[in-house]
């Protein structure tokens, strides 16, 4: 189990909210769901008034009878305060439906979580964003795409959120990063637990930049299968469109997709290879309906026109130039780079051998050698096992 670092200075337990830890006490109790947690909040004048209700008061609520007798004997609250020290000492916040910076679109699913755990920066979550999304095992087209379009709608100032799982997550992460523009990452662990564990550096960036890590689990949580599909709801709430590339027949995708239909998000995907069986949830989505991306601009000419005018604001002069320039600087490539980058593709890994065969009459074997060490540094071109390169752009 691989965890994020602690504070390095003793954290102090902010005091008790007793409406918070109401929240998060019917959360820690056995059997409670968020759906049935919220109902009974509403019948109630304070979520406070929970720690005083008996028991009978309790089971009418609806509450599973071990539920109730849990917190009638105090147990939940015991727990909630434990949870609570906990949580302060890692340095991360408790945000439950009754606090006003709980994000309004995460309201709106039928199943909001009653208590989120939030590493790094709160207002992040309230921000215009799209959920990228895809398969564990992308091709070298579908990471090159995912981290460009990432990288293209950040530099946008539109947020990119993701689960920050390998394949697909990562790369809409880093694009987001490259853009040095911040990130949210929606895990289905707990935020003091890293997975996958190789990630514990991208974590460690998400939050040095500004970004946001966020569950609905409690500390501590390990990564059961039975959580990322739970956790793919908080993808699409938390977002106004969900952009899936490349996925599978029987993937988790599916699940987000179907969160983003019925919470009433747009749906982009990239088409991809009818041959490669990670096109078929892609293709599938385009041939119901889903909005075809090739490039930021199919995204951002369906935007709602509110939130593409509160994103060109933010943007300001930076667009005044050329309307079809880059946000970001375009890196100066000299001679041998140039050719390197030529020779390369996006939906194409080469090994480096073949890039030597194709080069050997126009480079020497270092010169390549320097000009993808290059290339690299850049992030034109990635180093995947094996000494296969290929194009991110």
């Amino acid at each position: 189990m691989t965890t994020l670092p602690q504070n390095a200075t003793p954290a102090v337990v902010p005091q008790l909210d007793e409406d918070r830890l109401a929240w998060l006490a019917l959360t820690l109790s056995p059997g409670l769901g968020p759906k049935r947690i919220l109902d009974a909040m509403k019948t109630l004048e304070a979520p406070s008034q929970l720690f005083a209700l008996p028991l009978t008061a309790l089971e009418g609520l609806r509450f599973p009878a071990p539920a109730a007798q849990y917190i009638f004997d105090g147990k939940a609250r015991a727990a909630a305060e434990e949870e609570w020290a906990h949580v302060a000492a890692q340095g991360a916040t408790l945000l439950t439906l009754g606090c006003a910076a709980y994000p309004e679109r995460l309201k709106e699913i039928y199943d909001p979580p009653p208590v989120l755990w939030v590493r790094g920066e709160i207002a992040l979550l309230s921000r215009p964003a799209i959920a990228v999304v895809g398969t564990r095992h992308p091709s070298p087209y579908g990471s090159g795409i995912a981290e460009m379009l990432a990288r293209d709608l950040a530099a946008r100032r539109l947020l990119i959120v993701s689960g920050m799982a390998r394949g697909i997550d990562t790369c809409a992460h880093m694009g987001a990063l490259s853009a040095r523009m911040p990130t949210v990452a929606v895990w289905g662990t707990g935020v003091d637990v890293i997975y996958p564990k190789e990630n514990k550096k991208l974590a460690e960036e998400i939050l040095a930049t500004g970004g946001t890590i966020v569950s609905e689990m409690p500390l501590g949580t390990f990564p059961a299968p039975q959580n990322f599909p739970r956790r793919n709801r908080i993808l699409s709430g938390l977002s106004i469109a969900v952009l899936v590339v490349e996925a599978a027949e029987n993937s988790g995708t599916r699940v987000t997709a179907r969160c983003a239909a019925e919470q009433n998000r747009d749906l982009f995907a990239v088409p991809g290879n009818v041959t490669n069986k990670n096109s078929w949830t892609p293709n599938t989505l385009i041939k119901q309906g889903a909005k075809l991306v090739a490039t930021w601009e199919d995204v951002w000419e369906d935007l709602p026109s509110q939130v593409k005018l509160e994103l060109e604001s933010e943007i300001g002069g930076e667009s005044n130039s050329e309307p079809a320039a880059s946000l970001l600087p375009d890196p100066v490539l000299r001679p041998e780079e140039k050719m390197t980058l030529e020779v390369l593709r996006c939906d194409e890994s080469f090994q480096i051998d073949e890039i030597l065969e194709m080069l050997e009459t126009q480079l020497t074997s270092s010169e390549v050698f320097t000009a993808l060490f290059e290339l690299e540094i850049s992030g034109l071109v990635r180093q995947l096992p094996g000494k296969n390169y290929v194009r991110t752009m």
